[in-house]
């Protein structure tokens, strides 16, 4: 039996969200180490993560300190998705769910990101920032949309749920319920102008690991403990 992985995450914060969502997916014990945002830039954690935010783990199966959540995702497939559950081992899957995977860290979480920053915590509303980012989180929501049909596939990879898919979910959480960053009526819009979209992360939602990981951070974020 596997010692339990230690994540640490932050009860607002999506990305260490989707680590949870891996480790539920390949039935990886974990226990959640929720941080405090003054404990992220001083030792012991910088130790871990020299940047200082979360998510990273410890893994005392192997030894393996690790940051960065798309380094995380990879080392925990490499490690523990032997039999391929989420991920392929070869071909142009292989390379495509990567792809996708590069995408979401660098194209929806950083747009994600800032206007979660200029809706929730700027002092000053800055309406040339929320547009850009507003409309780029569009662009995104649209490239997943197109390329959904064109594909016919109910998954961005193959004919199965990957990581790459499950990647996109925490960061989909903040268009979906409160507070929502791009408005109430936002619902509406993703799911009638992005509708093969909105059917994909509807249906990813409702995977036990994405409701456990939910459910998870709706509590730490209304206080309570895991």
């Amino acid at each position: 039996m596997s010692k339990p992985i230690t994540l640490y995450s932050h009860a607002g914060g999506p990305n260490p969200w989707k680590v949870a969502i891996i480790l539920e997916e390949l039935n990886v014990p974990y226990e959640t180490k929720l941080m405090d945002f003054s404990e992220l830039k001083q030792d012991p954690f910088e130790s871990i993560n020299p940047n200082g935010r979360v998510p990273a783990i410890e893994d005392p199966n192997t030894g393996m300190k690790l940051w960065e959540s798309g380094a995380i995702i990879e080392y925990l497939l490499e490690t523990y998705d032997k039999e391929g559950k989420l991920s392929y081992a070869k071909g142009p899957e292989k390379w495509d769910t990567k792809a996708w995977l590069h995408f979401q860290t660098s194209g929806q979480g950083p747009y994600f990101g800032q206007r979660a920053w200029f809706v929730l915590y700027h002092q000053d509303k800055i309406d040339s920032c929320l547009e850009r980012y507003g409309n780029e989180i569009r662009r995104v929501l649209g490239v997943i949309d197109a390329h959904l049909k064109k594909t016919g596939s109910q998954y961005l990879v193959g004919d199965k749920c990957t990581y790459a898919d499950l990647a996109f979910m925490p960061w989909h959480w903040l268009l979906t319920q409160a507070p929502n960053v791009m408005g109430e009526g936002f619902v509406k819009e993703f799911e009638e102008k992005y509708p093969i979209a909105w059917k994909w992360n509807q249906k990813l939602n409702e995977r036990p690991s994405v409701k456990k990981a939910r459910e998870d951070r709706n509590q730490a974020m209304s206080g309570g403990k895991k």
